[in-house]
């Protein structure tokens, strides 16, 4: 089907991959529980952005221009995980929300979408994903055509399951909303995770 070979193995393969979190889905239940849908949402398309930035260039080829230069990946891959690591470390000195100037800021989707659009720029593992995950499902005589259906089939996909996250996770943050040792403890895993998600990285990279 559109030229996909295995097109339900492909369909499958994308949801499966979805369901293993990763820092783009921390950075998006973390901007729906500190400032709801219209934050969460951001995220989610700051997310998609960054995933769709990738695939494009998986298409065009800077994938064998990195792998032809690992110590251009490698870079990246250490400014990812620093980057992950700062954001990590914020979030664990930063205090329980509660005053009306925090509030004030955390009505603004802008800064979520522009976290989860870095954090998804600071993981090139995901331009090597896309170049190993494509070739499964395509013909030897595929066009450029058919890569653009798949990733829009990931990209449609995606956006389902995120928002999905982000309104579940909504009403979750609204029932938990007025127990702030909840509100901090969130804030402290959020940040622990990403830390984690850092030193996994770096880790990787050595």
């Amino acid at each position: 089907m559109f030229g996909i070979r295995n097109y339900g193995s492909f369909v499958a393969a994308i949801v499966i991959f979805q369901l293993v979190p990763g820092p783009g889905t921390l950075s998006i239940l973390h901007a729906t529980a500190r400032s709801g849908i219209a934050a969460g949402l951001g995220a989610v398309f700051g997310t998609l952005l960054g995933d769709m930035l990738y695939m494009i260039a998986a298409m065009v080829g800077l994938a064998a221009v990195m792998q032809a230069h690992p110590a251009l990946f490698q870079c990246l891959q250490w400014f990812g995980a620093a980057y992950l690591g700062w954001m990590g470390l914020q979030l664990l000195r930063q205090q329980a929300a509660g005053s009306q100037a925090a509030a004030a800021t955390r009505q603004n989707a802008w800064p979520y979408f522009r976290q989860a659009l870095a954090v998804s720029l600071t993981n090139p593992k995901v331009v090597l994903f896309f170049v190993a995950f494509f070739p499964l499902f395509l013909h030897a005589d595929a066009s450029s055509a058919t890569l653009a259906v798949m990733a829009a089939h990931v990209t449609i996909l995606c956006l389902f399951y995120q928002a999905t996250l982000v309104f579940v996770g909504n009403a979750i943050a609204r029932r938990l909303a007025s127990l702030r040792v909840a509100s901090a403890l969130a804030t402290r895993l959020a940040g622990g995770v990403l830390l984690a998600f850092a030193v996994r990285l770096a880790l990787d990279n050595r």
